[in-house]
């Protein structure tokens, strides 16, 4: 449990690194996405180096994010292996990692990358199939068609309010979810999700900000309360 713990805490500490280097180029195509994120732009690192007193409290900034998503992402690895055992435990850090990840992402920037979300659709539906997964391949494929349909329809009766209530990464990460968890344990995520972001909301005096972190956090929860 302590290595996989502390391959969690090394992942976690290089989230706010990740995220970075997408706000500084997304949106983007996939392919170019991935360019960027091997070859960053150094022009622009070093045009900051010497701004000397707002880099280091950037960097300052930016280690406190790092050993944060360090404790938190070491937590829920370690607490993987604890509740679902080694067998399938790198499909399960898969999953989580990658909510992680687009939880800091979408608080950045308000954006969810397909590069990441489409996998998550992916590996989930294999999962299913070829490991057993936590839910049948049936179930699965069911869960991700209502994690894309929910949300569509439910725009349809709040765009009167708000035009961009649900964007395409929500749309796309929820899908993915619905994959991993099946149709009915996605409900529960999404009840959960709301719930959170609604605290949020209310906490900050905001209408509208990111709903990835909230959803990160429930299916989390969700996937470790049920399976």
């Amino acid at each position: 449990m302590m290595l996989y713990a502390g391959l969690g805490f090394l992942f976690g500490m290089v989230i706010p690194y990740i995220a970075r280097r997408f706000a500084k180029f997304m949106p983007a195509t996939g392919a170019y996405a991935v360019y960027r994120i091997v070859k960053p732009n150094k022009k622009a690192a070093a045009s900051m180096r010497r701004e000397s007193v707002r880099y280091c409290k950037l960097m300052k900034g930016y280690l406190w994010r790092s050993l944060m998503w360090g404790l938190a992402c070491g937590l829920v690895s370690g607490g993987a292996v604890y509740r679902f055992g080694e067998l399938h435990i790198g499909w399960h850090l898969f999953f989580f990692w990658s909510l992680m990840l687009l939880a800091e992402i979408d608080y950045r920037i308000l954006l969810l990358p397909d590069l990441l979300t489409s996998p998550i659709l992916v590996f989930g539906f294999l999962y299913a199939v070829l490991a057993g997964g936590w839910v049948g391949p049936g179930e699965s494929a069911m869960g991700a068609a209502y994690g894309y349909v929910l949300p569509v329809v439910a725009g349809l009766f709040l765009v009167h309010r708000n035009k961009e209530v649900f964007g395409g990464g929500d749309v796309k990460l929820l899908a993915g979810i619905g994959a991993w968890l099946g149709m009915e344990k996605l409900l529960y995520a999404i009840l959960v999700s709301t719930a959170l972001f609604a605290v949020y909301a209310l906490a900050t005096k905001r209408r509208a900000g990111a709903y990835g972190p909230a959803l990160a956090i429930a299916t989390i929860a969700v996937a470790f309360w049920f399976f």
